[in-house]
């Protein structure tokens, strides 16, 4: 069979197939249930650089290979699943579609030229400092339910504004051309738990009952 299997590809997988399971309970309704998987894409995300460096022998093609998996498996977690999230909460019609298509495009360019920058980085001697050109795509695992929790607040149109709103504005920070430091492992934790429990403190005081459900 063609491809490289080691452990360090298992949570990149793992992310893709929470994608997945995120992408079915959308399409069911689950709005919630296809937020956290879109959350543990990005928990997932977020341990598979490390895990990988862990493997000190692996090869050029190996490593290339890694790139290549991380950034397809990027596009449908936190490409196609937020799309398909938003489309199922009523990001629909004319306006919704252009919104839906620029935010998926505008991730695909932005892994595109990921690649491109990291296939370089690869091969040259320099010693580069680690950046990241534009928002990260895996930010779309925080920046959404976040937003789907403050629309619980804005009633339903409010809501779909900021749906909107929210898909341009990712989508156009993901090409954008200013410069992050990549932060360290301890400061992409303190950031996540900081979202979810936001998140569900949210869900709760718009949802009382939801605690004892």
């Amino acid at each position: 069979m063609i491809g490289y299997y080691n452990y360090t590809v298992v949570l990149t997988f793992m992310s893709l197939i929470s994608a997945l399971v995120g992408m079915t309970l959308s399409m069911d309704g689950l709005t919630v249930g296809a937020l956290i998987c879109l959350a543990m894409s990005g928990f997932f995300d977020m341990l598979d650089g490390p895990v990988a460096r862990t493997k000190h022998d692996r090869s050029d093609d190996e490593r290339l290979f890694g790139i290549q998996l991380d950034s397809l498996c990027d596009l449908v977690a936190f490409g196609v699943l937020p799309a398909i999230i938003c489309y199922n909460l009523g990001v629909q019609g004319p306006i919704g579609s252009i919104a839906l298509v620029y935010f998926v495009i505008c991730g695909v360019i932005r892994l595109g030229y990921f690649n491109v920058r990291e296939t370089n980085n690869f091969f040259s001697d320099e010693v580069h400092e680690k950046i990241f050109v534009g928002l990260p795509i895996t930010a779309s695992a925080i920046i959404l339910p976040l937003t789907y929790a403050l629309g619980l607040f804005l009633g339903d149109q409010g809501a779909l504004v900021l749906y909107h709103l929210m898909l341009i504005i990712t989508g156009t920070l993901y090409i954008g051309g200013f410069q992050i430091r990549k932060p360290k492992i301890r400061t992409l934790l303190i950031l996540c738990v900081v979202a979810v429990v936001t998140f569900f403190t949210l869900l709760f005081i718009k949802f009382p009952g939801l605690i004892g459900a």
